[in-house]
């Protein structure tokens, strides 16, 4: 049993070491021996850390950084609003076709993100919304808003729909009995779907790549495929992916 363990965190842990022992190597040192995870930490700062300073300021990953986080915490704000709304509707209120709402809510999920980025693409050109963050929100609105309502749908239907009734017939709107009770009591899960949410968008590559041609609106992710060529150094490629996984 513990040497499954230290197998499997081994499987884990390697890629993670290897990407950061190469981000701190000079190009030379790398091509005579990409095999040696070993670190000169006895170089100077400047010449240990070349290959962050070069990705956060030659390569403009600040900037990747700042839209990332722009577009990430936005996708959460987007999703979260509908999401709330959403899943209190098809928990608590009564209206045809709710049933086969809930069923049908993760309907997009069976169609993969490949599939759909072609069509896309193309409506989004004749429509003016590639190559800006609009058309992003869009696309990732739309990914994280079905599983973020069905999650909070299971959650909602915990609450006790007792508190709700007796804060209406004390005088709250249907709206206040929202932000009230209902948001309050959710607060862990709308918390874990928010972090859920985030990551999807910080992560994201596919849409990204396609969608996005500007360099000054890219994401981290879309901004990793500039160091992915023969003229830029390994070492500035993993310094870019040790930047995106911190």
């Amino acid at each position: 049993k513990a040497f499954g363990i230290f197998m499997f965190t081994l499987a884990v842990v390697f890629p993670f070491f290897f990407m950061l022992s190469s981000s701190l190597k000079p190009r030379a040192e790398y091509l005579m021996d990409p095999a040696n995870l070993s670190v000169n930490l006895l170089q100077p700062p400047a010449e240990l850390f070349r290959g962050y300073t070069d990705v956060l300021i030659r390569f403009g990953f600040v900037r990747f950084i700042m839209n990332s986080a722009v577009v990430s915490i936005l996708t959460v704000i987007i999703t979260l609003i509908p999401a709330i709304l959403g899943a209190y509707a098809v928990t608590r209120l009564r209206f045809p076709g709710r049933n086969v709402l809930s069923r049908l809510i993760l309907l997009i999920y069976m169609f993969p993100a490949i599939v759909l980025v072609i069509p896309l693409y193309s409506v989004f050109t004749q429509l003016g919304l590639r190559d800006t963050r609009h058309g992003l929100l869009l696309v990732y609105a739309a990914m994280t808003i079905p599983v973020a309502l069905y999650t909070l749908r299971s959650y909602f239907l915990t609450l006790p729909a007792d508190l709700e009734e007796a804060a209406m017939i004390d005088g709250l709107s249907r709206f206040g009995v929202i932000l009230r009770i209902t948001i309050p009591l959710s607060t862990p899960a709308i918390a874990s779907i928010g972090l859920f949410v985030f990551m999807i968008a910080w992560n994201e590559f596919l849409f990204a790549y396609m969608f996005l041609d500007t360099p000054a609106i890219f994401t981290l992710a879309r901004g990793m495929v500039m160091l992915d060529d023969q003229e830029v150094p390994r070492q500035f490629l993993m310094a870019g992916a040790v930047i995106i996984t911190v």
